[in-house]
């Protein structure tokens, strides 16, 4: 399993006998194959809290769809203000995407996609987005399942 670590955020709570830190982690998980998850986790230090997020990125994981290294259609996902498009891209493109982005496409196992994102430059919110937009891809075969007709062959 591949894991990355996207952000770690620190909280300070003001006390009697001074600030008193704690810590959240967001975390992306994924196989490098399809899968991929993400969480969240909050503790007084940053090792523990980075064990919460893995932990629950592991059990959130989906299955995305991947055509050659890539994704079958475009797709927009939101979450919050975080909007986010992915597009296919053709092979040797590379992951054209920002850090968040990148961490969800690299984890799922996605080599060639361009991305944009609109809205918020939040890295939480961002990587929810992602993993929405990728929740929602189908390939052609199970669109045509769901329709109850035949993928046709393209020859050109």
């Amino acid at each position: 399993m591949l894991d990355r670590v996207v952000k770690i955020k620190r909280c300070a709570a003001v006390v009697k006998g001074g600030r008193r830190f704690s810590f959240a982690a967001m975390v992306v998980v994924g196989d490098g194959n399809g899968k991929v998850g993400w969480g969240y986790g909050k503790a007084n230090e940053v090792p523990p809290s980075v064990q919460k997020a893995q932990k629950q990125a592991s059990r959130s994981l989906i299955d995305v769809p991947l055509v050659e290294g890539s994704i079958p259609h475009q797709v927009w996902g939101h979450y919050g203000a975080a909007k986010v498009v992915l597009l296919p891209a053709g092979a040797g493109t590379g992951i054209i995407a920002g850090q968040a982005v990148r961490a969800v496409c690299e984890a799922t196992g996605i080599h060639d996609i361009l991305t944009k994102s609109y809205g918020t430059n939040n890295p939480v919110t961002l990587v929810k987005a992602t993993v929405d937009a990728l929740s929602k891809l189908r390939t052609a075969e199970q669109v045509a399942a769901l329709r109850g007709l035949e993928v046709e062959e393209l020859t050109a």
